[in-house]
């Protein structure tokens, strides 16, 4: 399968970016690189869809185990080297789940699913970074 995407220069710093969805997106950098920050950045976005493709993973496992989870976060922080061309060497992502009834050994196995097996993006970062994966869980 193959995706095709089409990202357009709009003037300045800013472009529009086309998606399989049918929901576009915009790239535009800081006002210290030229642009007005009307859209998203390009690097960070790779990190969105880092925590986007192995959140739909887990949310697809939640509903499939049948657990009860009220609240599930997934946070990134990325440390980008500093010689040219820049680039994320080391990554650590954290998978937050809140509720009162967490099943954790189950939710632990969700996120080993998506880390190991089934997440395509997170196989990419793996060719260039360094994965710190951790799982916290939050019972209210």
């Amino acid at each position: 399968m193959t995706n095709k995407i089409t990202t357009t220069w709009l003037g300045d710093m800013k472009f529009e970016s086309t998606n399989p969805s049918g929901h576009n997106l915009f790239i535009d950098a800081g006002e210290e690189n030229g642009g007005k920050s009307e859209g998203y950045r390009p690097k960070a976005l790779m990190l969105s869809g880092l925590a986007g493709c192995s959140g739909l993973d887990v949310a697809s496992l939640i509903k499939k185990m049948k657990l009860e989870v009220e609240d599930f976060k997934i946070e990134i922080e990325a440390n980008l080297t500093e010689e040219h061309p820049k680039y994320y060497d080391k990554v650590g992502m954290h998978f937050h789940f809140t509720g009162a009834n967490l099943n954790e050994k189950k939710l632990k196995k969700a996120v080993d699913l998506s880390v190991e097996k089934y997440c395509g993006v997170m196989e990419m970062f793996r060719q260039f970074a360094e994965l710190d994966i951790q799982t916290h869980f939050h019972n209210n």
